[in-house]
């Protein structure tokens, strides 16, 4: 009797990647994009088309970029000190000196 063969799925074997934004960064972009409509939506119900529409395309495009930015610097964001560190050793616990229990 001959076994068929079928290929498993194993997840995504490719980081998901949308029109150039990786993994959570995604989710940054429409939330960016989500929020500058909300806010140019408001802005131009208060005042009139054209600075709702202005305010509108700024904190879109400002977001994107800041979101470019962190994108740039890695999926989670890590401190990187450059230098050296000396780390003094005080211990609080003292080991070379015990007490002798006299039975």
């Amino acid at each position: 009797m001959i076994q068929e063969r079928y290929p498993i799925y194993k997840g995504l074997q490719k980081p998901l990647i949308y029109r150039g934004f990786k993994g959570k960064f995604i989710y940054w972009g429409i939330g960016t994009l989500i929020g500058g409509l909300a806010v140019g939506g408001l802005i131009g119900a208060m005042t009139n088309m054209y600075v709702g529409g202005f305010f509108t395309l700024v904190p879109m495009s400002a977001g994107l970029a800041y979101t470019f930015m962190k994108q740039a610097d890695g999926l989670h964001d890590k401190t990187r000190h450059r230098g050296v560190f000396i780390h003094p050793i005080h211990l609080s616990i003292r080991y070379e000196v015990r007490e002798k229990v006299n039975l």
